[in-house]
């Protein structure tokens, strides 16, 4: 088996009894968040862990930019699903080199950007080492009232594929300020409905996201190149022209965009655009642009269809985190 991070997740979902659809995991190993049927209702849950040289650098970032990023990569996982995240559970392994007065202001970034999202911090674990910071967030979500989580599974052939906000260059600042897309998901689920098919938040990379979206769905995706270069945030372009690699190249691969990208059927799409509050939403005026880039398509894989009418093959070069 080749190795890569999404073949040992296959791996490990292959050899646990957290298999989706049984009758208390309804959502296991392989969405944004798995979900669970409690006597009390449906709960989602979503951990990440993010490590200081890979997902942040303390040279760089201040201990208040690291706790909000640390909360704000789980919070993208339930726009992902559009669900309401509600409880966090924070553990951290703190150098022992750090000051209490450093540790405090890490969780002052966690808890102020809870705050903003109505999220309570109720517990965790604190640990010290001779090494560099990690910092670890479960996150507990539940359904927003009315609305059924969305999966990466549903989407259908002939789906419009649209995106939010630019992709691209996040390295140079985005990816550690980014605003999840909490609001817009929910938004769109309750205007949708069963229409809005399948979704996934572009944490690895348009390039990668979108193979899992269109092989978690059985399905292809086609995108169209001037679509895709349309969604070039300034960031990419002029880090194209620093490094020499090609605007394209930025927008598909970069990753950490934190957006959303998502299958939804085109005649539901339309009507939402002609109702006067998707006019008013749709044109962008205070959240992020949704520019439609691909459709769905039967056939597996992800292509990009030239501004020449060639289709070449997208492979997935974004992140990983096991290579």
């Amino acid at each position: 088996m080749e190795k890569s991070e999404d073949n040992l997740i296959a791996w490990i979902s292959e050899r646990t009894r957290s298999q989706p659809g049984t009758s208390d995991i309804p959502i296991g190993i392989g969405d944004d968040m798995a979900m669970i049927r409690t006597p009390v209702g449906e709960v989602l849950l979503t951990c990440d862990m993010l490590m200081d040289g890979v997902d942040f650098d303390t040279s760089k970032h201040t201990p208040e930019q690291i706790g909000r990023k640390a909360l704000a990569v789980s919070l993208s996982d339930c726009a992902a699903m559009a669900v309401r995240p509600r409880w966090a559970l924070v553990s951290v392994a703190l150098p022992n080199t750090w000051t209490m007065e450093q540790a405090q202001r890490l969780y002052d970034g966690i808890e102020s950007f809870a705050q903003r999202y109505e999220v309570a911090i109720i517990g965790g674990d604190t640990n010290s080492w001779n090494q560099p910071l990690a910092v670890d967030v479960t996150l507990v979500a539940e359904p927003w009232p009315g609305v059924k989580p969305v999966q990466r599974s549903g989407m259908k052939a002939h789906d419009l594929i649209i995106v939010t906000g630019e992709l691209g260059g996040s390295l140079a600042g985005h990816h550690i300020d980014f605003e999840p897309r909490v609001r817009e998901a929910k938004w769109l689920a309750e205007k949708l409905g069963s229409d809005l098919h399948a979704m996934i938040d572009l944490s690895d990379g348009l390039s990668t996201d979108a193979h899992r979206l269109a092989k978690a769905s059985n399905r292809g995706i086609e995108f169209g190149e001037f679509s895709i270069e349309l969604l070039a945030s300034k960031a990419a372009i002029k880090t194209s022209k620093d490094d020499g690699r090609t605007v394209l190249d930025h927008v598909l691969n970069d990753g950490e965009d934190f957006e959303l990208l998502f299958a939804v059927e085109p005649a539901a799409w339309i009507r939402l655009g002609e109702s006067s509050e998707g006019q008013w939403l749709l044109d962008q005026k205070v959240t992020p642009r949704y520019r439609t880039i691909g459709i769905a398509e039967k056939e597996p894989g992800v292509r990009l269809k030239r501004s020449n009418a060639t289709i070449s093959v997208i492979e997935p070069r974004g992140w990983q985190h096991f290579k």
